[in-house]
């Protein structure tokens, strides 16, 4: 977002007031999270009664996100949509980091920008911009909301000088071989979130020996040309031309658009290490007491070779999964189906069977529009205790540290219970949908009939695919699935066809 673009923000803050007075009068439903910064299960109080400023860790604009950083994304996006469902307005801020990050966290390496520049050929602010807008389609076709302030580092650069002026004012910098260091040990619980003492930290963090440092952890605040003299992006401030550290620009861009003390700051646990570290040590050190209250993270999206990486090559983006047919909202439910503290291998089996079931959720709500036909959906007041208990359930999944498996499995006992109305089901799941966010009112809004039939003949390709490959357990689960969307298959000489059950 440009300085000049004023009336965007302007524009999102309206919608942000208008949601706050929607919500402040609604119920809020309890929700507990796991707090790294402390490493327990914490009851969520939000520092202004019915409103939560959220702080998420954006991009670094020089390549593609992988699917392992969309992962992140997504479940943030669970996040802020279940504090919305549960009665607060949230103000969902998140950065662009389009300047500074250096290839290693521990202030070493290259800076991102210039080698995804140098690679591909273009000037440093063409290729910002290239991935920002790369990014955005990503988040979009996986429905997951824009923020209500989304900041470029680059546009924010006199906020992190303000910061440091005030650090440098505090007694916490220091000037040695032309950058500016923060001292480490002028903070007295310095690494709390990692939960490590000074000596355990310095071993654990990716720190290499920079001779300028007063101490190994200490960290840049402001680059001059005495590193990187080929910089591309420099400025002016008070310790000369030069450009601010990666660790700098969350503290400076949070505390501008959620105060200096806000509720929950999001990221990877890769980040807890160095860059939430630094993040709060400099602006702790800045503003002189607690910045964030709750830091909630992420666990990594596991390939079979390992963790997966830009910086390594071989990366697996979103558009390869449509390139090979998948829907990306395949991709979200497949999400959907680990809690976002565990670790999640992905493998193209995974993928499949998540896509299996999302197709065959769909099938079942484009069943029940069938049933419904134009008899109006009840609203949730007029629900039956048993379809109520089953939403409950739901809102209790998640308001257990967001946990998406349990709130599928309810949505899933929800839509095999025969027993409940068709039209309260529907009701129901799309009242859910809020939440996951699988776009489940489009189900049945197109030609339903040639959709259902596309899947059926899906299915049954595959089935006989897997019996072909004698892997029975999967025909068995594939006629299984079948049967939920109301299909008996006889297997004839001809080959296998299907009967309504």
């Amino acid at each position: 977002m440009s300085d000049d673009s004023g009336s965007f923000l302007c524009t999102k803050n309206i919608l942000f007031c208008a949601a706050t007075r929607r919500n402040r009068s609604a119920e809020l439903k309890p929700l507990r999270l796991y707090n790294s910064d402390g490493r327990e299960m914490q009851p969520f109080t939000p520092l202004k009664e019915g409103m939560v400023g959220l702080y998420c860790c954006g991009p670094t604009v020089y390549n593609y996100a992988h699917i392992g950083n969309l992962r992140a994304y997504t479940h943030w996006d669970i996040l802020r949509r279940t504090l919305e469902r549960f009665g607060y307005a949230v103000n969902h801020v998140m950065n662009i980091t389009d300047v500074g990050h250096l290839t290693d966290d521990g202030d070493e390496g290259e800076d991102k920008m210039i080698k995804g520049a140098r690679e591909r050929g273009m000037t440093v602010w063409e290729i910002a911009q290239f991935f920002t807008d790369a990014f955005f389609r990503d988040i979009s076709r996986l429905n997951i909301k824009e923020p209500t302030v989304s900041c470029k580092a680059t546009e924010h650069i006199a906020d992190m000088i303000g910061l440091v002026e005030r650090l440098e004012k505090n007694g916490f910098s220091y000037l040695s071989g032309g950058n500016l260091y923060f001292d480490s040990t002028k903070l007295a619980d310095y690494g709390r979130l990692a939960l490590l003492d000074r000596q355990e930290l310095q071993h654990g963090a990716r720190v290499e020996v920079d001779e300028n440092k007063k101490h190994p952890l200490d960290f840049v605040l402001w680059f001059t040309r005495s590193k990187f003299q080929n910089q591309a992006m420099t400025w002016d401030s008070p310790w000369g031309r030069g450009y601010p550290g990666w660790h700098l620009e969350c503290s400076a861009m949070s505390s501008k658009y959620l105060g200096e003390h806000f509720d929950i700051h999001t990221g990877g646990v890769d980040h807890i290490p160095v860059h939430h570290t630094n993040e709060i040590a400099q602006s702790e050190g800045a503003f002189g007491h607690k910045w964030v209250n709750y830091w909630v993270h992420n666990e990594f999206l596991i390939m079979k070779s390992g963790k997966m990486s830009k910086s390594k090559g071989g990366f697996l983006t979103l558009q390869s999964l449509v390139d090979d047919g998948y829907d990306p909202l395949d991709y979200r439910y497949f999400l959907l189906g680990g809690h976002y503290r565990s670790q999640l291998i992905f493998s193209v089996e995974s993928l499949d069977a998540a896509r299996s079931a999302r197709k065959s959720l769909m099938g079942r709500l484009t069943a029940f529009r069938r049933d419904v036909g134009d008899t109006p959906i009840p609203q949730s007041s007029d629900l039956g205790d048993s379809v109520r208990a089953r939403l409950d359930a739901f809102n209790e999944a998640l308001g257990e540290d967001l946990n998406t498996p349990r709130a599928l499995a309810e949505v899933w006992g929800l839509v095999k219970d025969d027993a409940l109305p068709p039209a309260e089901r529907l009701a129901a799941l799309l009242d859910m949908d809020g939440v996951l966010g699988l776009k489940l009112d489009e189900a049945g809004q197109e030609d339903a009939a040639g959709s259902v039939d596309e899947e059926l003949a899906d299915l049954l390709r595959r089935r006989d695919e897997a019996r072909n490959a004698k892997d029975w357990a999967a025909a068995d689960e594939i006629r299984d699935e079948l049967a939920s969307l109301g299909w008996k298959v006889v297997d004839t000489p001809d080959g296998p066809r299907l009967e309504k059950a």
